[in-house]
C-alpha cells in the first residue's frame, strides 16, 4: 500500500520509502510466518546464539511484533507529538510475553490486530508535516531522538523480526538434518 502519493510536499524521498516499507511489512511478515511450518510455530531451538531479534518462538515473535507497534510506536509517536521532549519507556519484551500468554495466542488475531495497528500507524505518519518529524524526544536505551528517528527504529525493529523467522527456519532445517 504505497503512500507516496500523500506525503507532505518538501518530505524527504527516503522518508517515503520507509514509510511505503512500514506499509508492506504486514504481508511480509505473514509470509514469513507461514514459511515456518506448523509443528514448528512454538518450537525452540536447543540454544539461541545469534538469534537477530529476541529469542522468541515463530508465535511469539508476530506477538511481540504486534504489541511493540501497540504498546510501544504507537503511545511514543503520541507523546512525541503532544508532549516537550518525553522520556520515551522501553518495553520488557519477555515480562509482556509471559503475561500475555504469547504461547496460547491465536496467529490469526494476531495478524488481524496488528494490521490494523499498522495501518493506524501509516495513516498517522502520512499525516503528519515535516515539522511534527522534527519533534524530539528521549528514548530510554537509545538516547535523544526525533520523530523521524523513531520511523526509522520501528522500521529497523520489523526488519529484525523477519530476520528472526529466518533464523528461526535455518534452526529448524539444521535439527532436522
Amino acid at each position: 500500500m504505497p503512500v507516496r502519493k500523500s506525503m507532505p510536499p518538501g518530505a524527504p524521498a527516503m522518508h517515503s520509502i520507509t514509510i511505503d516499507t512500514l506499509a508492506a511489512f504486514p504481508l511480509q511478515l505473514e509470509a514469513h510466518y507461514a514459511a515456518i511450518p506448523a509443528e514448528f510455530r512454538h518450537w525452540t531451538p536447543a540454544s539461541w546464539d545469534g538469534v537477530p531479534s529476541e529469542p522468541f518462538t515463530a508465535i511469539e515473535q508476530i506477538c511481540h511484533v504486534r504489541d511493540i507497534e501497540i504498546d510501544g510506536y504507537h503511545l511514543r509517536f503520541r507523546r512525541t507529538l503532544d508532549e516537550t521532549r518525553p522520556l520515551l519507556a522501553s518495553i520488557d519484551s519477555d515480562v509482556l510475553a509471559r503475561e500475555r500468554a504469547y504461547g496460547a495466542a491465536d496467529a490469526t488475531e494476531v495478524f488481524a490486530s496488528f494490521r490494523g495497528a499498522r495501518t493506524q500507524t501509516v495513516a498517522l505518519l502520512a499525516s503528519l508535516s515535516p515539522e511534527q518529524f522534527k519533534r524530539s524526544a528521549e528514548f530510554e536505551g537509545y538516547g535523544a531522538l526525533t520523530l523521524r528517528s523513531l520511523v526509522h527504529y520501528l522500521c529497523s525493529h520489523d526488519q529484525q523480526h523477519l530476520a528472526g523467522l529466518q533464523w528461526l527456519l535455518g534452526k529448524i532445517e539444521a535439527s532436522r538434518a
